[in-house]
């Protein structure tokens, strides 16, 4: 399906918006805009194509939840795309499902992904381990939504499928440093990472110290 958010923008809400000339605002405001693409929104079984109704001044937990991890990282300019894409699905799904009042359909993966689905994705990812690997790219693969893919997935693996590709990245750099023919720069980009920066970040994340120290450290 692919990430249905298309485009995000925050505006203050006390210089950009339109209001009745006797309300007179006591605290400034800030508003998340997301724009979703119509045509990658999810098709609920039974009720064909979903139009969104508009709603005004409703709370939602798990949405907001959802739409304030999404915003931040679309405004923090995250290269995590797998995550951005993950959260995209979930909102869209939740907003769909809570628009119609309807129950999902496809049954919750409970009990996470069959052992040939386990094998077919983790496959796949080290095949691809360098490469950008979409959320719906890999759902195809087992035969599954993205939405549900991508609960399934962690209840497996035990993590989401962006923080898994991740980590075997790391796991791979790992063991291409302790090879001296490599300088991190080009391991770094063996492993799917355009820049240095990003990668020495993501390692120090996971492992707790920098790629160079960590080859250090090896003697």
């Amino acid at each position: 399906m692919g990430c249905p958010v298309r485009h995000c923008e925050t505006s203050n809400a006390s210089s950009h918006s339109c209001r009745p000339a006797w309300h007179e605002p006591r605290t400034r405001s800030r508003i998340v805009f997301f724009y979703f693409d119509a045509a990658k929104m999810p098709v609920v079984a039974g009720a064909g194509q979903a139009a969104l109704a508009p709603r005004l001044f409703f709370e939602d937990a798990v949405l907001w939840e959802t739409a304030v991890k999404l915003g931040k990282l679309i405004e923090s300019g995250s290269e995590d795309q797998h995550y951005c894409e993950a959260l995209g699905v979930v909102l869209a799904h939740d907003l769909v499902h809570r628009n119609i009042g309807a129950r999902r359909t496809e049954p919750p993966a409970r009990g996470g992904l069959a052992a040939w689905q386990e094998r077919t994705v983790s496959a796949y990812i080290e095949e691809h381990i360098a490469e950008q690997i979409s959320l719906s790219a890999l759902a195809q693969l087992v035969r599954l939504s993205p939405y549900h893919f991508c609960r399934a997935f962690k209840q497996s693996f035990g993590m989401p499928p962006h923080r898994y590709h991740n980590t075997r990245r790391i796991e791979y750099a790992r063991t291409l440093l302790a090879q001296p023919s490599s300088s991190v720069t080009e391991i770094a980009l063996k492993v799917g990472f355009s820049e240095t920066s990003s990668f020495t970040a993501s390692f120090r994340k996971a492992t707790g110290s920098t790629p160079t120290a960590y080859r250090r450290g090896l003697g």
